[in-house]
């Protein structure tokens, strides 16, 4: 059973918890940093646009200073020193026109636009590139100025900046793992400790746990362990406290009939030894009963339900029963109060028959030699109806209750009997869905009755 549960095979809420909640992380992460990198290059476009603006104004405004100084401007920015060159650099190219698109100026690398075209931004392709150009005019519409950006090297910067903005996000992921793995793993510890409790736990230890150190998500676990560890303490209690009335209850017929045979061994006269058998045989039959209620007992107790189930005829039951009741006592009085209309009961027939025979079997016993006992099937209010009733001395109002534990028979009993029989006949009646009742007549005796409501 131990390897079952310890099976590699068996899932373990732990790794559960730590994929899902890394998944739900990963998802989350991946979510922000395509936000980011969307956020980022939108930023890092503008910022080249607003770029482009401000460097086609300054041109522009050194433009219109003159047209002599522009036929070396290339010249002059390619002599420029203090500049470091750097991977994608972002170069600006340039073109100075006059109104009508003749050019003053251009950088080397300038795309074949034509200047003369609309004010503003705009994209197109040339030589197989893409540029982003704006294009700007002075106030006296005389001069043009078109600062143009290659859009490829542009969008790898921007790329460039939006991954290292979102970069972060993924560099924390190991710590971020880590922390869920720390995390959960504290989080579990209340349930492991929880485990190492319960199995460290004695058979004879099924005190309750305690649940104020549990999380509340666990304390359903532990009520349940609880009730269980209550069920389990009560049958061991019930079954401790059988063992020892059993073996109570079996010493005393045994002990008799072991003194009787010791009477049989040394009596001188037959009708002494006859006397002394008979009590013997008398006082192994009492212990047989005794054994065989016990072993009945003892194979209904674990049933959670019955073995098979069928419609059963209260009144054939009844019949039936009685027959072989006055066949086993002739001498005994047995009385039939059957109602015709009464619908049948779902249960087992054999455990039925036991139960009313159980019955029987103690009015009889219980009863004046006699006397008669009746035998009642009826419809009520509540449901249907099978009762025994007796004509005996009836038991005391404050033990009624107790006729129903194992071993017990009364206080004023003096007749032979397990205690037992009733025992038999409530856990039948639980099987079935019965209620048992007990009640002393008015006239004398008791009345025992099992009620099927409905």
């Amino acid at each position: 059973m131990n390897a079952a549960l310890n099976s590699s095979r068996a899932p373990s809420l732990r790794w559960r918890l730590l994929l899902l909640v890394s998944i739900s992380s990963l998802v989350v992460l991946v979510l922000a940093s395509a936000m980011s990198y969307r956020r980022a290059r939108h930023e890092v476009q503008e910022l080249m646009d607003d770029q482009l603006a401000k460097t086609a104004q300054l041109v522009l405004a050194q433009a219109q200073t003159g047209d002599d100084h522009l036929s070396d401007l290339p010249a002059r920015i390619a002599g420029i020193r203090g500049l470091k060159s750097r991977r994608n650099q972002l170069t600006l190219e340039y073109q100075i026109a006059r109104a009508d698109g003749v050019v003053l100026a251009r950088s080397p690398n300038a795309p074949a636009a034509v200047v003369s075209g609309p004010l503003g931004y705009a994209t197109f392709g040339a030589e197989g590139e893409s540029w982003r150009t704006l294009t700007l005019e002075s106030a006296d519409r005389t001069i043009r100025v078109q600062i143009a950006e290659s859009i490829p090297v542009r969008d790898k910067e921007a790329l460039e900046i939006a991954v290292k903005t979102a970069k972060p996000l993924w560099l924390t992921l190991p710590l971020l793992l880590l922390a869920i793995y720390f995390s959960v793993r504290r989080g579990l510890k209340p349930l492991d400790d929880l485990a190492s409790e319960v199995a460290t736990r004695s058979p004879d230890n099924l005190s309750p746990l305690a649940a104020r150190a549990v999380p509340r998500e666990a304390q359903p676990l532990v009520a349940a362990i609880n009730r269980v560890f209550y069920r389990l303490d009560s049958a061991l209690e019930n079954e401790r406290r059988f063992t020892a009335d059993a073996a109570h209850e079996l010493r005393t017929p045994l002990a008799a009939a072991r003194i009787q045979a010791q009477v049989a061994q040394i009596a001188e006269k037959p009708e002494q030894r006859a006397h002394a058998l008979a009590q013997t045989v008398a006082g192994l039959d009492r212990a047989t009963r005794l054994v065989e209620q016990m072993l009945r007992l003892a194979r209904l107790d674990p049933l959670g339900q019955l073995p098979q189930s069928r419609p059963v005829s209260l009144v054939e039951l009844a019949q039936r029963v009685a027959a072989g009741v006055q066949d086993a006592m002739p001498a005994a009085r047995v009385r039939l109060l059957l109602a015709d209309d009464v619908p049948p009961v779902d249960g087992d027939p054999e455990l039925l028959e036991v139960a009313l025979r159980n019955l029987l079997d103690n009015a009889i016993r219980y009863s004046q030699a006699g006397s008669e006992v009746r035998v009642v099937v009826e419809k009520s209010v509540g449901g249907r109806v099978l009762s025994v009733q007796d004509n005996g001395p009836g038991v005391p109002a404050d033990e009624l209750p107790r006729l129903l534990e194992r071993f017990y028979r009364g206080s004023s009993v003096s007749a032979e009997g397990s205690g037992l029989g009733l025992t038999i006949v409530g856990r039948i009646a639980e099987l079935h869905g019965a209620l048992l009742e007990l009640a002393n007549r008015e006239g004398g005796g008791l009345e025992v009755r099992l009620r099927w409501p409905g």
